[in-house]
């Protein structure tokens, strides 16, 4: 087409191709960062039994609701019961039993008096949580409601309820969640398989010595990283040369373990441009209204339709292509929705000393550092599309609309917020 797409364009035509994949079972931890494809139900209550929150004694209310610093409680201790006790005395009138933080209540008590209320017990020595249980009494020296210091059964989640709901992000507490409700394994949509491959005869791998008009290959080590970010499990390979033949080789080994491809580089018009040739009729190349960025390729492969996404070579180009194509993509793919898609948006105020030029009819995406406090944003190093050491600076991409040709000092506009 000779007509150039925009952004927006792109992005619609690019998420109406992917889908999210097929759920799968994973265990916990495996399934951490996944989105749950179902709800999860409490099977039971949890708690499933009342229990202590403190190292203490059971008590019956009756018995300490006088008690005080100059006139205690003297109970008997008819026994001791500790975390996954199965014998539990009775609590009778006038009686205690000593419990550890999270021993099941015995019959009988009605709270909880922390060990700190008490004397520790007659020649038990201090009132700690150490104290052996050696007692025959113990005094108490204040009151204590009902209830008091005890987790009662299903306080925390009713048997029935929704422990987690369809579309929950599984973190840390989430797992911790489904560990305690007894899942061991549970149904989530899988982290997508990502595939980068740089393409340049000029590239040398990072710690070897560059021949002449070599540049080291950071391209695949930075968009790895950034599908890692994005949730996805991704792998880098060695470049490919600019060669057809060679690339479309090394692309066909990476399919079979590919959810998604990434390449970057040879998609300009340029005599060398070898993904543009191997993947011509298979791949859509388009001109984008938008600097950094303007070539773009996107297609489905193969008896998979295995989506790739052919991005530009330059350092800046390929990364803020990444941000506002690929990584939305790979969210989709791994059961995100909504604004879960996007790094996040925010307005803020210009800081800089002279007017910024932006070319007519194009969206541009500048670096920039952004303060919240302030509610600025300043910009990082220039407009070049080859400026990696002001990229690694910058934490937002300054969004400047197509319809604007300059903007002044103090204007309000949008940043992508990058972490």
């Amino acid at each position: 087409m000779t007509d150039a797409w925009s952004v927006d364009q792109h992005l619609d035509a690019v998420l109406a191709s992917v889908r999210p994949l097929d759920p799968i079972d994973l265990p916990l931890l495996d399934a951490a960062g996944c989105v749950l494809v179902e709800d999860v139900l409490v099977p039971a209550p949890l708690p499933p039994f009342d229990n202590s929150a403190m190292d203490g004694y059971a008590v019956r209310v009756a018995d300490v609701e006088s008690a005080s610093e100059e006139f205690p409680a003297h109970l008997t201790v008819a026994g001791e019961v500790a975390a996954g006790g199965a014998e539990l005395p009775t609590v009778f009138p006038g009686q205690a039993v000593r419990v550890m933080t999270g021993a099941p209540l015995p019959p009988g008590a009605q709270a909880v008096v922390p060990v700190e209320w008490t004397d520790g017990g007659a020649g038990g020595g201090p009132a700690t949580a150490m104290t052996p249980a050696r007692e025959q009494w113990v005094r108490v020296f204040r009151p204590a409601a009902e209830g008091a210091h005890v987790r009662t059964r299903g306080s925390d989640a009713p048997a029935g309820a929704v422990a987690l709901p369809a579309g929950a992000v599984l973190g840390p507490p989430q797992l911790g969640l489904l560990a305690a409700v007894g899942r061991s394994t549970v149904p989530v949509t899988p982290r997508p398989r990502v595939v980068v491959l740089s393409t340049g005869s000029e590239l040398a791998p990072p710690g070897e010595p560059l021949g002449p008009g070599q540049i080291h290959d950071s391209n695949s080590y930075m968009l790895t990283a950034a599908a890692r970010q994005a949730g996805a499990d991704a792998y880098r390979t060695a470049a490919v040369a600019d060669e057809p033949e060679t690339f479309r080789a090394a692309l066909e080994d990476q399919l079979s373990r590919a959810d998604l491809v990434v390449t970057t580089g040879g998609v300009s018009v340029g005599a060398h441009d070898v993904v543009k040739e191997a993947l011509r009729g298979e791949v859509d190349f388009r001109r984008l209204a938008m600097q950094p960025g303007k070539p773009q390729g996107f297609g489905l492969l193969g008896a998979a339709r295995t989506p790739l996404f052919a991005l530009p070579g330059n350092p800046v180009s390929a990364y803020v292509s990444f941000e506002l194509f690929v990584r939305p993509a790979l969210r989709l793919m791994a059961g995100h929705a909504g604004g879960a898609l996007h790094r996040p948006r925010a307005l803020a105020c210009l800081a800089s000393d002279a007017p910024l030029p932006s070319p007519a009819g194009k969206r541009q995406y500048l670096r920039g550092s952004f303060s919240p406090g302030e509610g600025t944003v300043s910009p990082v190093g220039g407009s070049g599309s080859h400026l990696v050491a002001a990229l690694a600076r910058a934490d937002a991409l300054i969004e400047v609309p197509e319809h604007v040709t300059e903007v002044a000092p103090g204007s309000e506009l949008t940043v992508v917020l990058l972490g």
